[in-house]
């Protein structure tokens, strides 16, 4: 089921540019254009997230917030602010928003915001009786010696400032580290922002962490505050650092080493507490060797080391993490699929998941969509998935050429009801040839 947000803005482009972005990004969106209409919206619709400009006609978007957070307090309410009211948005975190974006609105990172807030709001919603404690650090699933090993490094560091670097390949939760290092950090209640060094352009990415003064550069209209000043007291983390442009390197160190910036066009050094975190799917090592990122800035994010093993290594892992998901998936698209056929088990453990833990999420959400059984069969699954299954199985039984045939039949017939004309037609023989060898194969009726 799509999430919905409802965004609130007097501004009728503003409007129309957000609702089009969230939108595509596959959410639900409501809309209204002052704070008393996005109050009835919010107590006769189903909402997760509230977006809402700070500057209101009527009530303000402060007030607003108090009203939504009077009745569901786990209600996430991102403000949109102009620079002169950042204060005020500031102020208004501490009384509730989740956090604020500043006008006019970077739309990937108001997309990452969304989706931080709405993790972690599903967070504070599941039930997660069905998995034991001991098995599941926030969102991270696992009881292998590798992810309790993960566990043991978050709960020891979480607690510090120290810069973490986490190391692992693509799609196995190296953000959802990161996330449960802020959230049983000291700093939980101040922002996390999280940043994706690959989709923010070189160009761009000095401004968005430093922010800018007025008449910096052209089109520099007013004043910006960066993405690490936005962080204040909270945490900044940096996803694939090892994409992030040689020159900002330098410049992400020198903040590293003084926790102060400037803003591009500006005189005024700003001071700065916040905590960094990093991760990368890269051999960052090799990197620095072969030159294409400094040696400096990695042994200043590499004080902590967390490593997110591949899924492939920790099958004992996949039938837990698989009923979560399946859980999850369930309960969103309002079905009742308790469970897996024992083979559907059996190709999950013995698959290779070169996408990780991501690539099993997709595989168990599509299974749950197209599955119109009780149980997940393997015809739900992704035909690579069969196919590697039914490879595994020839390997392991030999190449047994009367089996292989009476595979290829009985799944003929099966595929078509048992309908010995359409069978045959599908294996490109007469229905006669078909019946001959399925006397031969013993699996003629009687």
């Amino acid at each position: 089921m799509k999430q919905t947000i409802l965004i609130v803005d007097d501004e009728i482009n503003s409007l129309r540019v957000l609702s089009a972005t969230l939108r595509k990004e596959r959410f639900n969106v409501e809309t209204a254009r002052t704070g008393e209409e996005a109050i009835s919206r919010f107590k006769n619709n189903h909402v997760d997230l509230i977006i809402s400009d700070y500057r209101l006609p009527g009530i303000d978007g402060e007030t607003l917030l108090e009203e939504v957070k009077a009745k569901n307090p786990n209600m996430p309410v991102i403000l949109m602010t102009a620079y002169g009211t950042i204060e005020r948005a500031v102020d208004a975190m501490k009384k509730g928003a989740y956090t604020y974006l500043t006008k006019p609105v970077n739309l990937d990172i108001m997309i990452s915001m969304v989706r931080d807030a709405l993790q972690k709001r599903e967070w504070a919603l599941e039930s997660k009786d069905d998995i034991p404690g001991r098995y599941q650090f926030l969102n991270i699933i696992g009881k292998s010696p590798a992810i309790q090993e993960v566990f043991s490094m978050i709960q020891r560091v979480s607690k510090t400032d120290a810069a973490v670097l986490i190391l692992g390949e693509s799609g196995t939760g190296k953000e959802l580290v990161a996330r449960a290092l802020h959230y049983t950090s000291l700093r939980a209640n101040s922002p996390f922002i999280p940043i994706d060094c690959t989709t923010i352009p070189p160009e761009l990415m000095e401004s968005e962490l430093f922010g800018y003064e007025k008449g910096a550069f052209t089109c520099a209209y007013d004043n910006k505050v960066g993405l690490i000043e936005m962080s204040e007291g909270g945490t900044i983390f940096f996803d694939e650092i090892g994409d992030l442009d040689f020159a900002l390197q330098k410049k992400l160190l020198r903040f590293l080493q003084e926790k102060e910036i400037h803003r591009l066009g500006g005189k005024k050094k700003i001071k700065v507490d916040v905590r960094i975190l990093a991760a990368t799917n890269r051999n960052i090592e090799e990197a620095v060797e072969k030159g294409e990122f400094r040696a400096d800035l990695y042994y200043r994010l590499n004080v902590i080391t967390i490593h997110m093993p591949p899924l492939r290594e920790r099958k004992e892992d996949i039938p837990i993490i698989a009923s979560h998901f399946l859980e999850l998936f369930s309960r969103k698209n309002k079905k009742n699929i308790p469970g897996f056929d024992s083979k559907v088990t059996d190709i999950l453990i013995n698959y290779d998941w070169p996408g990780n833990v991501r690539e099993l999420e997709n595989v168990i959400e599509r299974a749950v969509i197209l599955c119109p059984y009780e149980q997940i069969t393997v015809d739900c699954l992704p035909r690579k998935l069969r196919l590697v299954a039914e490879e595994n199985q020839f390997e392991s039984d030999g190449f047994n050429l009367v089996e292989m045939e009476k595979r290829v039949v009985l799944k003929a017939l099966e595929k078509t009801s048992w309908n010995q004309s359409r069978a045959a037609a599908l294996l490109g023989i007469s229905r006669k040839q078909l019946r001959t060898r399925m006397k031969n194969l013993e699996l003629l009726p009687g």
